[in-house]
């Protein structure tokens, strides 16, 4: 399926969307849009599985539009354990037929009174039974009794009805390959992030900069030059909103023939935790895969993170993040000697940029690489978050420092910086690179090209230093600074002190506007003189 056709689906689907959604609000209708997109994919890939096992034994469409595989365990009733079994281990869950997405959808086509009953009664079984490990909760957003949806059950049935027939009849003309509904989930995400403004920071960064990120953590750590790595054994978001960061880096690795041994994304709202969970099935990945958690990062509340024994610690060899910026937050006095900030100080309250980057940092592997989005203020700002920067400034730990364009993100239109940082380090300098004029303008959102992103992970992959002019007549600029110019500065990382986009004024060479001048006056003269000779011929008043 071309780029085009899965365009194409996005808006399909996207449309649908705005048709049904009424008044109910947009936050709202994503989560059974989503849901529903989701249950159509672990259906159909469900019964693809279950037709490539059972051969020539997988019933042909009946009459009645039942599902093939109710029919099949209504003939073969002692062998559904069996056949179950098989499934949990070949695509690691199961689906009762009464609750795949073609029995949903016929159920609606025919305005079943049963299908709100029998959706609730499905949804629960995916959260407690289809796995071997529970996602209880997986839906819990999802009111199917809510009055958004009808004020008494039959209204409620009535429009369900309407909704998922309508979502079945967009999906019927598309193929459904994992990747292309897997692309249609990430296009909604995007669509719902764009339509509720500032609220989509908590859930979601643009693919463009998740690119970034992913195209950096996934080079080698100590000489990025020699290219990607071949395998990240454990890869960390500890902001993971709706998880496309971590979907990034791991489509990342397997394209380019590596491997990716688990990912682990910890998200607080539990809505947003819902929206990871579901991407991550949706996008392939099997439960045995990933690890996502329903918590607060900044407390540290999930306990495969609380070993305080640092041959114990589980660290990770990529960690991205997209955090909120600048949240406010009130560490207690106990916060002091937490493991991850008592050697550098608590970040101030009100702001905790500095707090999630550390918490990060601490779970970075020695050989690892870890890409966090932040505002500029952590660049500069004093107290507090000068004493962090100096220390990790000092201790090397910090890379590259990325400025992007204003205006990039659906939840900000400020310009934000991407911070490096390792452990372990090979070069004693550090990286700017000043991004700022590299976009294409749009109306409401600014975008990076492909050739953009390109650029940006080159320059780092390679330290060039570049100052080169772009079409629109201003600088991508890169530079290399030794810590000693940085400690001349005060510590301050504010980009522009040390790669500015900023045209240089042409220089004036004054010994040769001075000789233009005497020259420009000489001829002056010559010229006057010359008129008022034709003026004394005429018997005219000359010139002063």
């Amino acid at each position: 399926m071309t780029q085009q056709e899965k365009n194409r689906l996005g808006k399909t689907l996207w449309s649908i969307a705005n048709e049904l959604r009424g008044s109910m609000n947009a936050d709202d209708f994503r989560d059974y849009m989503l849901s529903f997109l989701f249950l159509r994919y672990i259906s159909d890939n469900y019964e693809e599985a279950a037709k490539k096992e059972l051969g020539p034994d997988y019933p042909e469409p009946s009459e009645d539009q039942r599902a093939p595989l109710a029919v099949w365990y209504e003939e073969n009733p002692d062998d559904i354990e069996m056949f179950e079994d098989l499934m949990r281990r070949k695509v690691h869950y199961v689906i009762k037929p009464p609750y795949l997405w073609s029995s949903i959808a016929e159920m609606a086509r025919t305005q079943s009174s049963e299908l709100l009953k029998t959706l609730s009664a499905g949804f629960s079984h995916i959260e407690n039974e289809s796995f071997s490990r529970s996602f209880k909760g997986l839906f819990s957003e999802i009111n199917l009794n809510s009055e958004k949806l009808g004020r008494n059950y039959d209204e409620r049935n009535k429009r369900l009805a309407v909704i998922i027939s309508k979502i079945a009849e967009g999906l019927a003309e598309f193929p459904t390959e994992a990747d292309v509904l897997g692309d249609a989930y990430e296009y909604l995400i995007g669509q719902f992030a764009a339509g509720s403004g500032k609220k989509a920071g908590e859930f979601y960064t643009p693919q463009q900069i998740s690119s970034i990120l992913s195209g950096i953590v996934t080079l080698d750590s100590q000489d990025p030059t020699t290219g990607k790595r071949s395998k990240l054994e454990k890869v960390l978001d500890f902001a993971c909103g709706s998880g496309s960061l971590l979907l990034n880096v791991r489509r990342r690795v397997l394209r380019e023939g590596g491997t990716v041994g688990k990912i682990y994304g910890q998200e607080k709202n539990v809505t947003t935790y819902n929206l990871a969970r579901m991407n991550m099935l949706l996008h392939g990945v099997k439960d045995t895969e990933f690890e996502i958690y329903h918590g607060d990062t900044l407390t540290n509340d999930w306990d495969i993170l609380r070993e305080e024994n640092p041959s114990k610690k589980l660290t990770f060899d990529a960690v991205v993040a997209n955090p909120p910026f600048s949240y406010r937050w009130d560490p207690d006095e106990r916060m002091t000697e937490d493991f991850r900030f008592k050697d550098y100080g608590l970040a101030p309250k009100s702001a905790a940029d500095f707090a999630f980057l550390l918490h990060g940092f601490h779970y970075l592997a020695d050989d690892g690489t870890m890409a966090i989005i932040l505002p500029h203020g952590v660049l500069f700002r004093g107290g507090a978050e000068k004493k962090i920067r100096k220390k990790l400034l000092q201790d090397n730990n910090i890379d590259a420092v990325i400025g992007l364009a204003p205006k990039l993100f659906y939840s900000t239109g400020i310009p934000v910086v991407i911070l490096v940082l390792k452990k372990c380090k090979k070069h004693d300098d550090v990286l700017f690179i000043n991004a700022s004029e590299l976009y294409e303008k749009g109306k409401r959102q600014n975008a990076l090209l492909d050739e953009h992103i390109s650029k940006i992970i080159d320059t780092y992959q390679y330290r060039r230093e570049v100052e080169e002019e772009l079409e629109n007549g201003s600088l991508f600029v890169s530079r290399k600074v030794s810590m000693g110019e940085i400690e001349e500065n005060d510590f301050n990382l504010n980009i522009t002190r040390y790669a500015s986009t900023t045209k240089p004024e042409p220089e004036v060479d004054l010994s040769a506007v001075y000789k233009e001048l005497v020259e420009t006056e000489r001829a002056i003269g010559e010229a006057k003189e010359k008129h008022n000779q034709y003026l004394r011929e005429l018997g005219l008043p000359e010139l002063p």
